[in-house]
């Protein structure tokens, strides 16, 4: 459970010889070039290979006709303390997922630790906690935004105030803890957001021991800035009323990898229908009862391609800038000025697929050949997925 080595990523790489290049962007999921120039760890420039070449000495990576897309954001994880889950006994889960593509993580509350306190003076003192320790450490150099507080029965808006001016942004799962009414998790949801802290609410059946099941009365009175897996987890609500979610509000609707596939697909359809793709975004949900899933996000991505039918251009987005966008995040899209935290990806050898869009369309799951957070390759040749029939290669150091 140890930290990478404090580095310092390249003054410049150019990346050349970019077979697809997909921004994360829903308004232009695929770019007109064929590499990146990076500049510190920031994306400096993008277009052509030689014009690019003309910005001076650089380190060189060729994509060798891989994708190159922004790193995939976890919307829903629930970490503990490092890269250690107790829910499976497991050690560096986070950097299996970074061989998973996922170079950013969101957390749902850290909901797992033995023994959390539910008193309200220690559960402000876990998040802060867990706010600090990820900031300092960033298992296999993923970022891990954590510190997001369980709600509990006689919370105030002055413990609101606390935990903002402390640095915590977010909020746990609504309904992991006491506060399970509606009208109680409108109120607070409504300090949450006053102090500039994001919300998500529990979706669907109790998932362990303790949590609630929270139904679309309680989530639209709730209105919280993330329906929680929408699909469930593990257990989803009824379509008719994931339906009324998707209309009934504009908020983020999340899609899970640990919930009910079915019902995860009728949402993003529901979304479509709605005119609102922008509004779907992707979590896995674990650890969980059913493990931890190094593949979780690509396993959603492929399903919503091959078996939903929606654009494989899209799916790219809602693992990525959608996220990004939802969340506040500087990452997560394609862009001048954005951190270069990129995901090498191509169809898996043998795939019916040509690229990696036609393969995601046939349900299969890309292989990752590189993984790049703020410029520094995190990376190589993923140890999870299948294996790549395009490999990037660093030819110039």
């Amino acid at each position: 459970m140890h930290a990478p080595a404090a580095q310092t990523p390249p003054e410049r790489t150019l990346i050349r010889n970019i077979g697809l290049l997909l921004s994360g962007d829903l308004s232009q999921p695929l770019l007109d070039a064929d590499a990146i120039l990076v500049e510190n760890g920031v994306i400096a420039a993008i277009g052509a290979a030689r014009e690019l070449a003309d910005a001076g000495p650089a380190g060189v990576i060729d994509a060798n006709s891989s994708a190159v897309m922004p790193g995939l954001i976890d919307s829903h994880v629930h970490p503990v303390f490092g890269d250690w889950t107790p829910r499976q006994n497991q050690l560096g889960w986070i950097d299996s997922f970074l061989n998973g593509g996922v170079t950013t993580m969101i957390s749902a509350g850290e909901v797992h630790l033995p023994g959390r306190p539910k008193d309200i003076v220690g559960l402000k003192a876990l998040a802060i906690t867990a706010q600090r320790a990820f900031s300092n450490f960033r298992p296999g150099g993923v970022k891990l935004h954590a510190g997001a507080p369980i709600l509990e029965q006689g919370m105030t808006e002055q413990d609101f105030a606390d935990l903002a001016e402390a640095g915590v942004t977010l909020i746990g799962e609504v309904g992991l803890g006491t506060v399970r009414a509606g009208e109680e998790a409108q109120r607070m949801v409504g300090w949450a957001r006053k102090h500039g802290m994001q919300s998500t609410i529990h979706t669907g059946g109790p998932s362990v021991p303790g949590s609630s099941y929270i139904d679309k009365d309680v989530v639209l009175e709730a209105d919280p800035d993330i329906i929680g897996h929408i699909n469930g987890g593990h257990t989803a609500l009824p379509v008719d009323q994931i339906r009324c979610l998707c209309e009934g509000c504009q908020r983020g609707i999340e899609i899970v990898h640990n919930g009910n596939e079915r019902a995860g697909l009728f949402a993003a359809r529901a979304a479509y229908e709605l005119g609102q793709p922008e509004r779907i975004i992707l979590g896995t949900d674990s650890p969980a009862g059913s493990g931890v899933q190094p593949l979780g996000i690509l396993r959603v991505m492929a399903l919503l391609a091959g078996v939903g039918e929606l654009p494989p251009e899209h799916v790219v987005c809602f693992a990525t800038g959608n996220t990004a966008r939802m969340r506040g995040l500087d990452s997560g899209l394609i862009e001048v000025g954005r951190p270069a935290d990129l995901l090498f990806a191509a169809e898996p050898q043998h795939s019916a697929g040509g690229d990696i869009l036609q393969a995601l369309a046939m349900g299969d799951l890309p292989g990752v050949g590189m993984v790049m957070i703020d410029g520094i390759i995190r990376c190589h040749r993923s140890r999870h997925t299948p294996p790549t029939s395009r490999l990037p290669e660093v030819v110039a150091p």
